[in-house]
């Protein structure tokens, strides 16, 4: 009886993996060697690229080639490398290899060329995070601001001329609810990535462990939740040096509250004990875009009012009254400045290397 049963059961068991397209003795999907020989009924074509005088004087990141494929799948999309017609993205230290269409080689050329002439050059960016509490500044600087479209709803950019941007700033420091969250000088290899963060952990009690042979018959523990803001910039100049591609992206994260929750921890001689838990109660902020500017210009982002990006301990105008109604984490309007200064010179020794002794 029982060995008919196991019968039963592996018979059944094979009847679902059929029914499911799984075969019990291999995968299910038909798989060949195929014809040996890479598709082109597209007139696709193979290219390989020398990267090298580029990774090979980039020391910031372990693989600097990377960049080089980050920056052709946003000019040429996703998509474009898994559908039809067939096509290969490979980058090592030193070659980039690419099977495509004479177009999209076009694309990949354009942008290799934009690494490789500028071997890394350093750039320097004066890169300002800040935040003001009321958007009214946009009254006063209104015919300075050059709008840029943006497809994140709820955002906006524009350019200034230099001289611009200096009355801007000038406009914005004079007010009670400014505060500079951030203000580097950046120097970024040309193409490469760099990230700028202001990030502060908060405790809270996430769980509590019920232990009667202590006192008080319980332990908590606790937990940690980061938030702030971080900013990744990733810059690449055209090849004549005349403007600016740059994908930034910004992330904010604040606890609004903790919500309390009481739970019951009898003990003998407390039946009934209680004790708080909490839950972080969260608003996140997430923001990836491109923008392209001349370097002559400065690029202006507001978020909108977005949760306050750096948190801030709030001070009671009277003592013993809190500045601001409970429930009612701080908003600001969120402000990103971004100004091209040009390449920094590269030092004399450098200047003359060779490719042998490199």
């Amino acid at each position: 009886m029982a060995r008919r049963t196991c019968l039963m059961a592996i018979w059944m068991l094979a009847v679902v993996g059929l029914a499911w397209g799984q075969s019990p003795g291999g995968p299910a999907a038909r798989v060949t060697a195929g014809s040996g020989q890479l598709p082109n009924e597209h007139g696709q074509v193979w290219r390989e690229y020398d990267i090298s005088p580029y990774t090979l004087r980039v020391a910031t990141t372990k693989r600097p080639e990377q960049a080089i494929v980050d920056w052709i799948l946003r000019d040429t999309g996703y998509e474009t490398w898994h559908g039809e017609p067939l096509g290969i993205l490979s980058a090592s230290p030193r070659v980039l290899r690419v099977y495509h269409t004479p177009q999209v080689q076009a694309v990949v050329a354009e942008i290799v060329d934009r690494f490789v002439r500028s071997e890394a050059e350093t750039q320097a960016f004066h890169l300002l995070v800040a935040s003001v509490d009321s958007p009214t500044w946009r009254a006063r600087v209104q015919r300075l601001l050059i709008p840029v479209q943006v497809q994140t709803p709820g955002v906006q950019a524009w350019l200034l001329e230099r001289e611009g941007a200096a009355l801007l700033a000038a406009e914005l420091r004079r007010r009670g609810d400014y505060r500079e969250h951030s203000s580097p000088q950046l120097l970024v290899s040309n193409g490469q990535s760099t990230m700028v963060s202001a990030v502060r952990g908060r405790n809270y009690i996430r769980n509590v462990l019920l232990r009667p042979e202590v006192w008080p018959g319980f332990e908590p523990q606790s937990g940690v939740v980061d938030e702030g803001f971080s900013l990744e910039f990733s810059p690449l100049v055209s090849l004549d040096g005349r403007l600016i591609d740059a994908v930034i992206k910004c992330d904010v994260d604040q606890v609004e509250k903790l919500v309390p929750v009481m739970i019951d921890v009898p003990t003998a001689a407390a039946p009934r004990q209680q004790t708080k838990l909490e839950v972080p109660q969260m608003v996140h902020l997430r923001f990836h875009e491109r923008f392209r500017w001349s370097v002559d210009q400065v690029l202006l982002v507001s978020l909108g009012v977005v949760p306050a990006p750096v948190p801030r301990e709030q001070k009671a105008l009277i003592p013993g009254l809190p500045l601001a109604l409970p429930g009612s984490p701080p908003r600001a309007d969120l402000l990103i400045l971004v100004e091209g200064q040009g390449k920094i010179a590269r030092p004399a020794q450098a200047s003359r290397e060779t490719p042998a002794n490199r």
